[in-house]
């Protein structure tokens, strides 16, 4: 038992002295022991906690009061965490008695060893930082690092956590992410556009193609307006006409989605114009034919063409029906022709149009806008009839019909709407928008000129809204006073 003891004591010593030894001598002569070392550590990581835990404080209670992004205030809340860390370790050197002008010593040595052995540990470190301070990418960027596509979850010190769109969680090390190109969908402005490629069969419509694709991208509710969406011939491929749609959007993590939605939709629309997905075809020529017949012999359906080519009936092609041929005859395109002043333009300008608008397709009682609306929206009326109303006064003012347009005084006016507009039956309308109508403006400067003369005609109408000046003594007049209205609000 008394020799138990005895070890025991030993023992005891022996941590003791351990506890200490003298590790080295600072520059003030006092020792650094290694009690004081781990002294150090323990508040060390006290101070840690405490300055994670303020930062979390300040980011629920003060920063998410503040109207900053959730990356930013992530940002900030870990600088300031980092900070009171930092400053904690100081106060606890100088409570323990050590003099920081002395720690030159131990800034070497350690300098030391992150140069021997803590190289990537240090360069993780320092990215990480310059991270936070520079904010290339923040929490809830859209980033592309390499073949990891995600969003970014959370940015320490060490590494940055990337969640993927499979809902897998990436540890990146910091380092990888300031050497490597990132792609940040994200960065300043959420804004992007988005690449759909489509290859179509040769010999299809390629104006009814565009029309169909432009379709597509309108109906969809996460496609921006403005800027409007484009269709670009890529190229003449092996088997397809090549094109691409461009759409904006301002929510990069949801782009994957909205490419399947698109597709969806660009397939039902192309079903609709009947223009086919080519697959890559080959063709086969075989010489001195009539060797092989006497092989598919008995099997019928194989034929001998009069140029040496072998032809297969096919029980899988079927004729266009009479429902797709009605669809075809109002196409926009069809329907943009039956308009005086767009009679003449060239297929490049019908796929301007096209490109400047979309069509409306509205039912019988519908209201289009109402009176007092702001003017934002320029209508021609493809088919059918409209009645124009006021509902202050509970009167019918006129109706328009099949080639004519509405809205157009609000607009080019820049006043609200005097009226309200409604349908009378069925009717097709082409809605352009104000940025859209300033380009249509722009290539069509006869379209301006008949829309002038035809607000022109309408003097009574512009002198009850109080915006005609005083002098003008003929048609001819007010027509170049409209005229050049147009031109100054619209830049042309």
């Amino acid at each position: 038992m008394e020799w138990l003891v005895e070890q025991g004591e030993k023992l005891l010593k022996f941590f003791e002295d351990l506890y200490k030894a003298e590790l080295f001598k600072l520059d003030d002569g006092n020792s650094f022991t290694l009690g004081l070392f781990i002294q150090l550590v323990f508040y060390a990581v006290i101070a840690y906690f405490i300055g994670r835990l303020i930062s979390r404080l300040i980011h629920k209670t003060i920063l998410s009061r503040f109207k900053f992004d959730r990356g930013t205030q992530e940002g900030i809340s870990s600088v300031i965490g980092y900070l009171i860390a930092v400053i904690g370790f100081l106060i606890v050197l100088r409570g323990a008695g050590i003099d920081i002008s002395s720690l030159t010593v131990i800034a070497g040595v350690l300098g030391i060893g992150i140069g021997l052995g803590f190289q990537n540990i240090a360069s993780n470190f320092i990215s990480g930082i310059t991270i936070l301070f520079e904010q290339p990418l923040k929490v809830g960027d859209l980033v592309e690092v390499n073949d990891l596509l995600g969003i970014v979850e959370k940015i320490s010190i060490r590494s940055t956590v990337v969640r993927t769109l499979d809902n897998v969680f990436v540890i990146v090390p910091n380092q990888s992410l300031i050497e490597n190109h990132i792609i940040n969908w994200s960065y300043r402005d959420q804004k992007c556009r988005v690449h759909v490629p489509v290859g179509v069969a040769y010999g299809s419509d390629t104006t009814l193609v565009t029309e169909a694709l432009l379709a597509a991208a309108r109906k969809h509710p996460r496609v921006l307006a403005q800027p409007s969406p484009k269709v670009w011939f890529k190229e003449f491929g092996d088997s397809s006409l090549n094109f691409e749609l461009l759409v904006w959007v301002n929510d990069p993590p949801g782009i994957p989605q909205l490419k399947s939605d698109l597709n969806f939709s660009i397939e039902i629309e192309l079903n609709l114009r009947d223009i086919s997905i080519p697959f890559p075809q080959r063709d086969l020529h075989i010489k001195n034919l009539e060797d092989f017949i006497p092989l598919f012999q008995g099997y019928g359906d194989l034929k001998v063409s009069d140029h040496s080519g072998l032809e297969v009936d096919s029980q899988t092609k079927t004729s266009q029906n009479s429902e797709y041929n009605s669809l075809r005859t109002q196409s926009l395109r069809d329907l943009l022709r039956q308009i005086s002043y767009f009679q003449n333009c060239t297929p490049r300008q019908i796929r301007e149009l096209i490109e400047q608008g979309y069509r409306q397709i509205l039912p019988p009682g519908q209201v289009i806008c109402r009176e007092g609306d702001p003017g934002n929206s320029f209508y021609v009326i493809l088919s059918g009839s409209v009645e124009i109303y006021s509902e202050k006064l509970g009167k019918h003012i006129v109706n328009r019909h099949a080639g004519e347009f509405i809205g157009e005084m609000a607009l080019l006016m820049g006043t609200p709407r005097s009226a309200s507009i409604r349908t009378i039956e069925q009717t097709t309308l082409f809605l352009v928008d104000h940025t859209n109508l300033q380009k249509l403006l722009l290539n069509h400067s006869q379209l301006a000129d008949q829309i002038s003369a035809e607000l022109a005609s309408r003097s009574e109408s512009l002198a009850s809204m109080g915006i005609l000046p005083e002098k003008i003594d003929s048609e001819q007049g007010m027509f170049r006073w409209i005229r050049q209205r147009i031109n100054i609000l619209f830049e042309i």
